[in-house]
């Protein structure tokens, strides 16, 4: 299948860069194709910001880095009108987010007014400024990271903002073998200069169209349905999924079949990517957090407890 080729071939050539991590750009892959975001959690220097350069590269997209600070403005990420003293006319100077892979670094840094900055962004695909909209050029995709370990002089990010990404995930430290493997691949350079594309936006674009075109069978949907309404009748949990959490499970669980080279979603689908779509859209008691519970681990008694279903017809 052409679509199955081209995200191997993505993921083959992202590996040129990052080692051992292929489950890691397999859910990248699945919300780019999704049309989704992704928020990267984890310590630094475990390859979050080279994993995104290298995904643009990739596929051959316009990609711009934006560094959050406490001092950062929103017009510092969207844009500003300057006065043209030539014309006598304000012009509007596109911000760093008019790309097509932005990497939002460090995104917890910036106050909760530079952050919401990016709400319009991620939903709608475009920026207003001066009562003009200005459309993104597609593919977008937002991917942003955040140290989980350092609290000081941070500003954690409100549900609101955390429901917009599709996924959130971990890269982790690699294992011993392929952290000697990169040793060895970055002994003389840094192989993410000679990079090459894989594919371009217009695949991207066209994958896009396959995942909606994705088959869903009814009992899947009602498998969707049951771990979301779970997750806001358990008594452990305080704030349960959003609507916008089931139309991300069943978007992404599309995009896991194409990744998959299928046409249709299968269970499994589904119970792959469950935690990393929804553990950080549910919030739970803090009677419970304090006894060391875990969203993850409160997503798998979930997933456990509902009935997987036979799925006997597939488009």
């Amino acid at each position: 299948m052409e679509n199955n080729k081209i995200l191997e071939s993505i993921i083959e050539n992202v590996e040129k860069v990052i080692i051992g991590k292929r489950q890691v750009i397999e859910r990248v892959l699945v919300c780019l194709i999704s049309g989704g975001h992704v928020l990267i959690e984890d310590v630094p220097g475990v390859g979050k910001t080279m994993l995104v350069h290298a995904i643009a590269k990739s596929i051959n997209c316009d990609f711009k880095r934006i560094q959050f600070t406490p001092d950062l403005l929103p017009s510092d990420i969207t844009g500003v009108s300057v006065y043209n003293q030539k014309t006598g006319e304000f012009e509007f100077k596109f911000g760093p987010v008019i790309s097509q892979i932005i990497l939002a670094d460090e995104i917890n840094r910036t106050s909760p007014k530079t952050q919401a900055s990016l709400l319009e962004v991620m939903e709608e695909h475009q920026v207003t400024a001066d009562g003009i909209t200005y459309k993104l050029q597609e593919p977008f995709m937002v991917l942003a990271t955040q140290n989980p370990i350092e609290y000081e002089g941070t500003f954690p990010l409100p549900e609101a903002q955390l429901d917009r990404f599709m996924m959130k995930i971990s890269m982790g430290y690699p294992d011993e073998e392929y952290e000697i493997a990169m040793m060895r691949r970055f002994k003389k350079e840094n192989p993410l200069i000679e990079l090459q594309p894989a594919a371009g936006p217009e695949d991207i674009m066209k994958l896009r169209e396959v995942v909606k075109d994705t088959y869903v069978d009814e009992k899947i949907e009602r498998y969707i349905l049951s771990i979301i309404k779970a997750t806001r009748e358990r008594d452990d949990i305080l704030l349960g999924a959003s609507p916008r959490a089931t139309m991300s499970l069943y978007r992404a669980s599309q995009g896991r079949a194409v990744l998959y080279n299928r046409n249709y979603v299968t269970p499994d689908d589904v119970k792959s990517i469950v935690k990393s779509v929804l553990a950080h859209r549910i919030l739970l008691k803090p009677e419970y957090r304090l006894r060391g519970v875990t969203p993850e681990g409160t997503i798998d008694k979930i997933v456990n407890s509902i009935m997987i279903p036979g799925v006997t017809r597939y488009a």
